[in-house]
C-alpha cells in the first residue's frame, strides 16, 4: 500500500494528504521557477544546464521538509523537450521525498484538449503526474469537468483561479452576473459544491491572492485548500494571512517563491529560509 491509496485500494484523496502534509511539515508550497534572472543570481547559465542545477538543488535541498512544490510549467517549457524532461525528473524526485507537487501550468480549455491537459498532469501513467494543478475556468467552470473526474479517479487536486493578486484580474473575476454574484463567488461556489462532505479537507481549492486585504464580502469556506500567492516579493506578509481569510485561514497554503529561492544556491540558506517563513506563516494562522 503506497502513501497515496488507502487500505481499499482506492486513492487517498488530495485533500487529506495535503491536510497531513501541512499538519506535520508545515503550511507552505515553495514555487520553483527558474526565470532567467534567478538562474544569473545563482550564477548559472540560462540554458538546460542551468535550469537543471537549479531544479535539482531546489528539490534536494527541500524535498523532505517542505510540504509542496510548485513548479512553474512555464519556465520549463521554454527549453522544450529537455526542458520538460527537467520537469519530469524534478516530479518524481520530489514525490519520492514526500513532498506533494501542485504543478502551475493554469490549464484551461474544452472538451477533448481539457481532457488532454488533465492526462497530461494528472493521469497515472503521465511522466509528469502531478499530486494537483492550476487551472483557468475562465471558459465555465463546467469545462473543467475532464480534469475534475480524473483528479477525482487518481486522487488528485486543483486549484482553481479566483481572486488571483494581479490587478488585470478584477475585469474578469469582480464582474457581475445576471443574478447579481460575480464571478469569483461564483467559482467559490463551484468549489464548495465539489467540496462538500469531504474529511478531513477537500480536494478543490482555489487560488486567492495574498495581497488582497479583508476579503470577507466573499464565502471563502469552500472546505478545501486556498493557494495564497503574493506573500514576499509581492507584499504580503505571513501576519497578512488572518485579515485577507479569515475563519478560512487554517486552510491556506501560503506560496513563497523568489523569498526562498534568493538564497540559494546555498542549500543551507534555502532550508533556513523556508523554514523561518513556515514558522511565520504556522505561528500567524495559529
Amino acid at each position: 500500500m503506497t502513501s497515496q491509496d488507502t487500505a481499499s485500494g482506492a486513492p487517498e484523496p488530495f485533500g487529506a494528504r495535503l491536510r497531513r502534509a501541512m499538519d506535520t511539515r508545515g503550511p507552505l508550497c515553495v514555487g520553483i521557477d527558474p526565470h532567467a534572472s534567478l538562474l544569473a543570481d545563482w550564477g548559472l547559465n540560462d540554458d538546460v544546464a542551468g535550469l537543471a542545477r537549479f531544479t535539482r538543488t531546489v528539490v534536494e535541498a527541500l524535498g523532505e521538509t517542505v510540504a509542496v512544490f510548485k513548479p512553474q510549467a512555464a519556465f520549463f517549457e521554454r527549453f522544450g523537450s529537455r526542458g520538460l524532461a527537467v520537469l519530469e525528473t524534478a516530479v518524481v524526485e520530489a514525490r519520492e521525498r514526500g513532498a506533494l507537487v501542485l504543478m502551475d501550468a493554469k490549464r484551461g480549455d474544452i472538451g477533448s484538449t481539457m481532457a488532454a491537459y488533465a492526462d497530461t498532469f494528472l493521469g497515472k501513467d503521465s511522466p509528469l503526474f502531478s499530486d494537483a494543478l492550476t487551472v483557468s475556468p475562465y471558459l465555465g467552470y463546467g469545462s473543467l469537468k475532464p480534469a475534475v473526474e480524473l483528479a477525482k479517479e487518481n486522487g488528485c487536486g486543483l486549484f482553481v483561479l479566483a481572486l488571483t493578486s494581479n490587478p488585470e484580474g478584477q475585469e474578469v473575476q469582480h464582474a457581475v452576473r445576471a443574478d447579481g454574484s460575480t464571478v469569483a463567488a461564483t467559482m467559490l461556489a463551484h468549489l464548495k459544491a465539489e467540496n462538500a462532505g469531504a474529511e478531513p479537507l477537500g480536494s478543490f481549492g482555489a487560488v486567492v491572492g495574498a495581497t488582497l486585504g479583508d476579503l470577507s464580502a466573499y464565502d471563502l469556506a469552500v472546505n478545501g485548500p486556498l493557494l495564497a500567492p503574493g506573500i514576499g516579493a509581492q507584499g504580503a506578509t505571513p501576519a497578512d494571512l488572518p485579515t485577507v481569510f479569515g475563519d478560512a485561514v487554517r486552510n491556506v497554503v501560503p506560496s513563497v517563491s523568489r523569498g526562498v529561492l534568493r538564497h540559494g544556491p546555498d542549500a543551507a540558506g534555502l532550508r533556513d529560509a523556508a523554514a523561518r517563513i513556515a514558522a511565520d506563516v504556522a505561528a500567524a494562522v495559529g
